[in-house]
């Protein structure tokens, strides 16, 4: 008896519409946040400025990535409906010249001519839109853009990163709070790097060097700034 195992691999592709903006809205409201109360903090302001900066910047942060977000996806979304249109109308008026425009596709990945054709005449028959998006546009259902998607992941992600140096603010001792601020911010810098690492299945050393080597030179700078000059930056 023949037992049949069904072949199944597990791939991140389809998460990297909302971990890309994810990832970047965490590690920005956790160091533009904690960079901004560090450089007041420097700058020998008041508790109450500092955790008013950080409140602030939680709020601004969140809607400015939202905006962002929506408003750059939104451009690759039009661009996406303008080439698929532009691929609609010339299904339409030149079948035959996008049927060997396909063919030609897939004898560049390696098929036979004879097979090419006729792979290319069967997925024109059955999504031939679909088969030039894909084939010839490099769109998908996987990379799709998805303004919303991006916009509230950015929103969401930013906030809650901008919590930790807030929070930590909080319960710090108020002569220390930009150290402790400094440090608490860049271990959740850390395991931001190493959750987003498994999430798309890359090696997590590598995004926790780069991850924290950029955290500690913004905290830094901005802590010079705010030292020398005496504002709040």
């Amino acid at each position: 008896m023949t037992v049949t195992i069904a072949h199944e691999e597990h791939h991140y592709i389809q998460r990297t519409g909302w971990l890309r903006a994810a990832v970047l809205g965490a590690n920005d409201g956790i160091l533009s946040t904690a960079s901004l109360m560090i450089g007041i903090a420097a700058a020998a302001a008041t508790f109450n400025d500092i955790l008013l900066a950080g409140i602030a910047a939680l709020v601004a942060g969140a809607l400015s990535m939202a905006a962002g977000e929506y408003v750059s996806v939104s451009s690759q979304s039009d661009t996406e409906r303008a080439d698929l249109e532009t691929e609609r109308k010339a299904l339409r008026d030149d079948p035959e010249g996008e049927l060997q425009e396909l063919t030609e596709i897939y004898v560049g990945r390696g098929l036979p001519d004879d097979l090419a054709l006729q792979v290319a005449t069967e997925l024109m028959k059955s999504g031939a839109l679909e088969a030039h998006a894909r084939d010839e546009l490099g769109i998908s259902d996987l990379s799709k853009a998805r303004p919303l998607q991006a916009a509230w992941s950015s929103a969401v992600s930013f906030a809650t990163g901008a919590i930790l140096p807030i929070g930590v603010a909080l319960i710090s001792p108020k002569d220390s709070v930009g150290f402790s601020i400094a440090g608490a911010s860049l271990l959740g810098l850390a395991l931001l790097g190493v959750l987003s690492a498994r999430a798309g299945g890359a090696p997590a050393w590598r995004a926790v060097a780069r991850i924290v080597f950029w955290g500690m030179g913004a905290m830094a700078l901005t802590a010079l700034v705010g030292r020398l000059f005496g504002v709040a930056v």
